[in-house]
């Protein structure tokens, strides 16, 4: 499938290959949607096998991006920057300027930070050359690490799922699967600790287990791929996503499914197969946004509270869709999808394609 056949298939508005011969780099910026306002979306460095590898990363995250800014009522469209290259050993000040050049050659179009494999400080060499990013240090003029918010969120999603499942938010005694301990995985199990969950994690990082299960022994520790056995009332998802697929979802032994990880359905199908099976799923998108509502506040004029306040609105707009797909007997997934494409319509009737002025 060419690359406007796959524009086409999800309508994708733009996509822009980017190579600079003196730093080496290869991005791929990809703009999903700008019907709520410019784009919005992190982005992301990768030692991808392959460009085609690259290209559908970024499609597939930018179209996630519209539907959770839509979702979390944000006036932003979606969008992704890939880098093609080694976090570990490709960085340099020259290659994220070189960036900064291309994402300011759309003018505002898109605006990016965060994600995996890049930190803030990456882009305070970026913003030297155009004003389009966010999620820069606190003393940079930023609002500092959107792993906070996000975990902070994803919690209050899980709590969601309690109040709908057994009638009570708190998750007391729950128990809890967490697959992942990176960024937004440490912050998250500080706040089911304090919420007195009793908790299972794995990491492809062995020495990450080990060190939270030295801090907490109440904490147990499994290897990887056991994760997905473990009896739990919540498995959450919050490495990398595509985890939710024909071979794990099977194996599952939880009520319901919350975590921060983005794409964690390997296909949309597999959302269905959640639903016949009885698991709740909390849509990736809708309980992953917190660091979306942060970078977006940080656009108006960064509010701590105001950010928080507005992240901790993803327990009630889970409730919502929940009860949307209980009352009309859908996925989960696709009752929020709906959610998300209605608030484009409606917007959509009075906007065009965003145009920088």
């Amino acid at each position: 499938m060419g690359v406007f056949e796959r524009m086409m298939r999800d309508g994708h508005e733009q996509v822009v290959f980017c190579y600079d011969k003196a730093t080496g780099l290869r991005a791929i910026i990809a703009i999903h949607d700008t019907t709520l306002g410019p784009a919005l979306g992190g982005c992301r460095m990768w030692p991808y096998a392959t460009e085609e590898e690259a290209l559908e990363d970024a499609l597939r995250l930018a179209r996630g991006m519209t539907y959770k800014s839509a979702a979390s009522g944000q006036n932003h469209g979606g969008g992704k920057v890939v880098i093609w290259g080694d976090p570990a050993r490709d960085k340099s000040e020259p290659l994220f300027r070189a960036l900064g050049r291309f994402v300011g050659t759309l003018r505002g179009r898109i605006i990016t930070g965060t994600d995996v494999g890049t930190d803030k400080t990456d882009f305070v060499w970026a913003r030297q050359e155009s004003p389009w990013f966010v999620g820069l240090p606190e003393d940079e003029g930023g609002s500092g690490d959107t792993a906070v918010l996000t975990a902070y969120g994803v919690w209050q999603g899980m709590r969601a799922c309690a109040r709908f499942l057994w009638g009570e938010s708190s998750l007391r005694n729950r128990r809890i699967a967490l697959q992942g301990l990176g960024k937004v995985g440490s912050r998250l199990l500080a706040h089911l600790l304090e919420d007195g969950a009793r908790v299972t994690v794995t990491d492809l990082r062995p020495e990450r287990v080990e060190a939270v299960c030295a801090r907490h022994p109440e904490v147990v520790g499994v290897e990887p791929d056991a994760i997905y056995d473990v009896p739990c009332d919540i498995f959450s998802p919050s490495a990398l996503g595509g985890v939710l697929n024909d071979a794990t979802i099977p194996r599952l032994r939880c009520a319901a499914v919350a975590g921060s990880a983005n794409n964690q359905l390997a296909e949309a199908r597999h959302g269905d197969l959640l639903h016949a099976r009885g698991i709740l799923y909390a849509p990736d998108y809708v309980i992953n946004a917190g660091g979306l509502v942060q970078v977006a506040d940080e656009i108006l004029g960064f509010n701590p509270e105001r950010a928080r306040r507005k992240t901790a609105a993803i327990h009630d707009l889970l409730l919502r869709i929940f009860a949307i797909s209980r009352d009309e007997r859908i996925p989960t997934y696709q009752a929020a999808d709906r959610l998300a494409e209605q608030r484009i319509d409606r917007i959509g009737r009075r906007r065009g394609i965003y145009i920088p002025e």
